[in-house]
């Protein structure tokens, strides 16, 4: 699965954990700049789309969260790290593959 991740500076351990998962990210993109915050369209390829909310405006993840939903992607909103990623992506359902 691809995730379009949005948020954050570095990512650390946060590919890592989501390869545990089969989501490969697809674009990152930090949302500092004030054209990522706004206007950007989602990349075709998206299947999830992961807010890291520690490092994100409101606006921005509004724009992100609604765009998803229009377009029936999954939401993942939770912290900049990689426990918090593991942790949401387990309460959502998700598995580990092996």
């Amino acid at each position: 699965m691809d995730a379009l991740l949005i948020g954050g500076d570095s990512l650390g351990q946060i590919p890592d954990v989501l390869a545990l998962y089969d989501i490969r990210i697809a674009r990152h993109i930090t949302g500092r700049n004030t054209q990522h915050q706004r206007k950007v369209p989602l990349p075709k390829n998206t299947q999830m789309l992961i807010l890291l909310t520690d490092y994100l405006g409101h606006n921005a993840m509004r724009h992100y969260r609604d765009t998803a939903a229009a377009h029936g992607i999954p939401v993942l909103a939770c912290r900049r790290s990689a426990t918090a990623v593991a942790e949401r992506l387990r309460h959502d359902g998700w598995q580990p593959q092996a």
